[in-house]
């Protein structure tokens, strides 16, 4: 984790003059003005911390971590790392990983939902491209936000009343069903974006909707690259996206190592890294370090480390948890 202490250094009399004007626009009482012209006099600094905690992310793959206890972790990296900087033979079209026919489902499930058809996309773009090279390297396909937006969103999902996140069936999260086979995951995907409501805190209140419902329109004014044609049908496109990618991490896994070995491989990371990723943040903030700290101003944060902060005594009677006004469940991303 990333962490910056900054501490405040100003003039007394300057601090003193903003002092005063802070307290007359906010009317605090002689009994709170005192105590912060005490500190003034005392040459006390004020010890801000400020730490993203990068809440969206629960990648066990996305860093190369130490893991000596198992060899087949580093072996299991470089051969991935070798995957994709030297495909060879193995970049094979898209369809040669997500089939015509999970195509042909997925486009019945998107018309169900009420979206364009993206099958010429499909037929005279991306069933034919290359997966490593035309896909996953494509600078264009990232900077429209085809597949990683939809990751964002379906990544990792809060749900009330669980302090376990929801999980997309892909491996780049905690999802810990079989992804032995690319059809074992498309049917827990197709099953998972479309007939799994989940119950979440947004800012129109408690609502209960399938993954899918949760994608939001990716628009040319914030992602110029994408055309107005693609804007038109950004929802299936990137539904559509987002399922060749997943299929092509789970085609790579199982190419570069067996189920056998990366999936309880992966299992292991995230007992330990991810799932614990809350409660050990809230612990770091506790220490002697963070916890005399003035102020800790948190990036990223996710509405369940906020509930759970709330919930420890050592945090909730030294600080004043403020929260945004407009909190986002969906994107989690609030600070």
């Amino acid at each position: 984790f990333d962490v910056i202490i900054i501490i405040h250094n100003i003039d007394h009399s300057e601090l003193q003059t903003l002092a005063a004007a802070e307290a007359k626009s906010h009317n605090l009482s002689p009994a709170n003005m005192k105590g912060i012209f005490a500190m003034i006099a005392s040459g006390r600094k004020l010890q801000v911390a400020t730490w993203n905690i990068a809440a969206i992310n629960n990648n066990p793959f996305e860093y190369w971590i130490t893991y000596d206890e198992n060899p087949g972790y580093e072996r299991l990296m470089a051969n991935v790392e070798s995957f994709l900087e030297s495909p060879g033979d193995r970049d094979v079209p898209v369809n040669a990983v997500f089939a015509d026919d999970m195509f042909d489902r997925l486009e019945r499930r998107m018309e169900q939902a009420g979206w364009g058809s993206v099958r010429c996309y499909w037929e005279n773009d991306f069933k034919n491209r290359r997966i490593v090279t035309e896909f996953m390297k494509d600078p264009l396909l990232g900077s429209k936000r085809l597949a990683s937006m939809p990751d964002r969103i379906t990544n990792t999902i809060n749900v009330v009343g669980s302090t376990d996140p929801v999980c997309r069936p892909t491996v780049i999260n905690m999802y810990d069903g079989d992804l032995s086979t690319l059809d074992q995951w498309w049917s827990a995907w197709e099953t998972f974006m479309f007939d799994t409501p989940l119950e979440i805190e947004t800012k129109k209140g408690m609502q209960t909707n399938p993954p899918y419902k949760l994608l939001q329109p990716i628009k040319k004014s914030k992602y110029p690259d994408i055309t107005e044609e693609e804007e038109k049908v950004s929802l299936p496109l990137q539904t559509m996206c987002g399922a060749i990618f997943d299929a092509i991490l789970v085609h790579i896994m199982n190419t570069v190592s067996t189920p056998d070995e990366w999936q309880p491989l992966k299992k292991t990371i995230v007992d330990n890294l991810n799932k614990k990723k809350v409660p050990r943040t809230l612990d770091i903030l506790e220490t002697e370090t963070y916890a005399n700290s003035d102020i800790i101003a948190l990036q990223e944060v996710s509405s369940s480390l906020i509930d759970q902060a709330k919930s420890r005594k050592i945090l909730d009677e030294s600080f004043w948890i403020v929260a945004p006004a407009d909190m986002d469940a969906v994107r989690d991303q609030n600070s």
